[in-house]
């Protein structure tokens, strides 16, 4: 299926969240995916050669990680939330965590403790269950003094909605319902692999994590389509506009000028969830695989245009067809692990915070249906085999960071916000 962004009006993209396997999206709850293999580290793609600004609160590694040197547990901040799926902080010096739940609303924790009101709550405006919902949330970097947010939401109709809203003047806790400018859609020829993660990178731009579309085994071929932003992860700048449209294409952009010029990298599943290393602007993607393996992938800064292979290749190994693919031009996983050991991965973060001494510098990733939780050196070129740092009975859902770096996770099943913590073995 051939798709142009028609911004906002009507760009076709896939659905693909949480489930991995098979061509329909699982009831009830979202399942953010099956487990992907883990393949080889991707070599260097095109330079972007735009500028980027590191993160300045970050502190150095101490050291080189090591994985095995680490225990992770998981201790409860808040419960009472409704199938949180996202985890993020605003930036604004007010140490507020912000946790978006499937159903429609923005939670605050403030000072360890659930605020009552949400922060927005469009229910009324989504479709929620299986792998839809109001699925990823990101602060614009200049929050406040730029009072947006951007939000990733499936429709009425199920089709992908990238929108920005801004807080109400009066109270920083309420953002203004009626605020919402609709930045990008998307239509979702199936109900799965929706994506749905969104998160700014150090060099302003806002990136976008789309599934192919769905189904299984993409029968569309939208993984490796370049005239269709399903499979993808984007970038666009929101802080410019261009013919029209509320938003403009980076001149640098790999595919500037083509058919899809928004896109960023390509050959993905279901890059559920992804995050920049706030040391040095990694980005970081956990692609949901098909039915046997799962996958982290990685975009190191000043890079981008890489083809992660889907669906040539699942994780590290041939899918389509099963055996002698071409892997000419494909940027392999850095980590992957069978459906032996779960079914859907977890993207997680970089550790740049400084309370857990033993996680600095490490990378950590879980999988749903398993709650086994992953640490790898992200330093290390090439493929490397996870280590496995925890084993929890969480239904992981994502990780975020609160302002100083620390990291926490969601529980899709109990509705808790959980803080991640490391120590040594």
């Amino acid at each position: 299926m051939a798709s142009r962004f028609l911004r906002p009006a009507t760009l076709v993209v896939a659905g693909v969240l949480l489930v991995a396997c098979g061509p329909a999206a699982p009831t009830a709850t979202p399942r953010p995916g099956s487990p992907g293999p883990s393949a080889s580290a991707a070599p260097a793609a095109t330079p972007s050669g735009r500028p980027t600004t590191g993160p300045t609160s970050a502190p150095p590694a101490s050291g080189p990680f090591d994985p095995a040197a680490v225990t992770v547990s998981l201790e409860r901040v808040v419960s009472g939330m409704d199938t949180p799926l996202a985890v993020t902080n605003a930036g604004d010096g007010s140490g507020r965590i912000f946790v978006a739940e499937q159903s429609g609303a923005i939670r605050i924790v403030r000072d360890g403790a659930l605020v009552d009101q949400p922060f927005l709550d469009i229910s009324d405006r989504i479709t929620s269950g299986g792998e839809r919902g109001l699925l990823g949330l990101a602060f614009h970097p200049k929050y406040p003094e730029d009072p947006r947010f951007f939000v990733d939401y499936t429709d009425g109709n199920g089709d992908t909605q990238v929108s920005s809203f801004t807080v109400d003047p009066a109270n920083p806790d309420r953002a203004d319902p009626g605020s919402e400018v609709k930045i990008l859609f998307v239509t979702q020829p199936y109900a799965n692999h929706n994506g749905g993660a969104v998160a700014f990178g150090p060099d302003g731009d806002l990136y976008i994590s789309l599934g192919d579309g769905g189904s299984g085994g993409d029968p569309l071929g939208n993984g490796q389509s370049l005239t269709t932003a399903l499979g993808k992860i984007l970038r666009i700048d929101i802080d410019r506009t261009e013919g029209g449209h509320p938003y403009a294409v980076p001149a640098d952009n790999p595919f500037a000028g083509q058919t899809t010029p928004e896109i960023f990298v390509y050959g993905l599943r279901n890059p559920w969830r992804m995050s920049f290393d706030r040391l040095n602007g990694d980005l970081w993607i956990g692609d949901v695989g098909q039915g046997e393996w799962e996958e982290v992938d990685v975009v190191r800064a000043g890079t981008s245009g890489q083809n992660f292979g889907w669906n040539r290749m699942e994780g590290a190994h041939c899918f389509r067809p099963a055996t002698g693919c071409d892997e000419g031009g494909l940027v392999l996983p850095v980590a992957e692990y069978s459906h032996d050991s779960g079914c859907t991965v977890i993207g997680g973060d970089v550790y740049r915070g400084s309370q857990q001494s033993a996680l600095i510098g490490g990378y950590l990733f879980a999988d749903y249906c398993s709650g086994i939780i992953w640490a790898i050196d992200p330093a290390v070129e090439g493929p490397r085999e996870p280590t496995v740092v925890a084993d929890t009975d969480a239904e992981i859902s994502s990780f975020g960071v609160d302002e100083a770096g620390e990291v926490y996770a969601t529980d899709l099943s109990s509705g808790e916000l959980l803080r991640v913590v490391g120590t040594s073995r």
